[in-house]
């Protein structure tokens, strides 16, 4: 968040890490009431799992130069669940679907307009079902490998503070699909190339402590499966996130120090084909995520848990009450 920093004025580091608390504590507070207030609800995800593509501000580009990162997402999906709210487990042969989803990500900006960007993910899956149909009969099956690779340009030739981009490239069928035990839509790739359209946009409110503004960002990318294999074409989806932050700048060994609220939003279509289902694929969701960013010198570190507050599904499908993501990134 180097154009936040810019910004800021020097504070004596009691009084930053005095506000630092005080101020994240409210936006702790903040999404504490708005889940309170929200319907019970959970995170639904099969083959897709769309929220994860949506970036950080931590990763969105502010200069010239490279950028490498891991980042590491967990779900655990153990909740059957129908429309708006939970549905008994016997109407679902999927019991439980948890994956540890790891990717590892290079971002290059040639200039102040122009750049790249490569996503290799790497997936380990736990399933539990019933396999062969009867819900008395509950077998296990593991396995792991590489996901469906993105490759992405980027244009923020707009402003010269790079506040605005947009994004194009493709997801392509890297990922293992042929896994025996797994339908389609919970195979660890989804056999299809894919166009990537997205767009971002960062700035600042009018709201300012100790002189500093909170900033917002606003982001959104489009999916669209157009070459499929064997009989199976995964929905077309859309992305989508919004949020505020606030940055401490240097709080006692931090480099910064940004507590952040985002809201996450997907809309998914039905699968197509022979070997989808149809009536069990596709969905709505919004999700709160309170996060919070550090940096040690060159290494920025974002953690979030991502909490639903809203979920509409097709069918029955598996959900899970939480996820979380951690990503660790290193410019130069």
């Amino acid at each position: 968040m180097k154009w936040v920093r810019a910004n800021a004025r020097s504070l004596p580091s009691e009084a930053r890490l005095f506000e630092a608390l005080r101020t994240g504590a409210g936006l702790m507070i903040v999404a504490g009431i708005l889940i309170c207030l929200a319907p019970k609800s959970v995170w639904s995800c099969a083959c897709g799992c769309g929220v994860f593509e949506v970036a950080t501000p931590s990763l969105l580009p502010t200069g010239v130069g490279a950028r490498v990162w891991t980042e590491w997402d967990y779900m655990d999906q153990n909740i059957n669940w129908h429309a708006t709210t939970p549905a008994s487990a016997g109407q679902n042969n999927d019991k439980k679907l948890e994956t540890n989803f790891v990717t590892l990500g290079l971002q290059y900006m040639f200039n102040r307009s122009w750049g790249a960007m490569l996503e290799v993910p790497y997936w380990e899956r736990n399933y539990k079902g019933a396999y062969s149909g009867n819900n008395q009969d509950v077998m296990e099956f593991d396995t792991n490998s590489l996901g469906d690779i993105r490759l992405l340009g980027m244009w923020t030739g707009w402003s010269e503070d790079m506040s605005t981009g947009l994004l194009f490239g493709f997801k392509l069928p890297t990922g293992d699909w042929h896994y025996p035990p797994y339908d389609r839509d919970t195979q660890i790739g989804t056999g299809s190339t894919d166009l990537l359209l997205g767009a971002y946009r960062m700035g600042y409110l009018p709201i300012t402590v100790m002189d500093r503004p909170f900033g917002w960002f606003v982001q959104g990318i489009y999916d669209l499966p157009f070459a499929y294999q064997d009989h199976y074409k995964p929905g077309r989806e859309f992305d989508g996130s919004v949020g505020t932050y606030y940055n401490f700048g240097v709080v006692g060994p931090l480099g910064e120090l940004a507590p952040m609220l985002s809201f996450l939003g997907a809309d998914r279509t039905r699968d197509r084909g022979t070997n989808a289902s149809p009536s069990d694929t596709g969905y709505d969701k919004v999700a709160i995520a309170p996060g919070v960013e550090t940096k040690f010198e060159n290494v920025d570190i974002y953690a979030d848990v991502e909490l639903p507050i809203f979920q509409n599904i097709n069918g029955y499908q598996l959900t899970a009450p939480f996820a979380t993501k951690l990503i660790m990134s290193y410019s130069f």
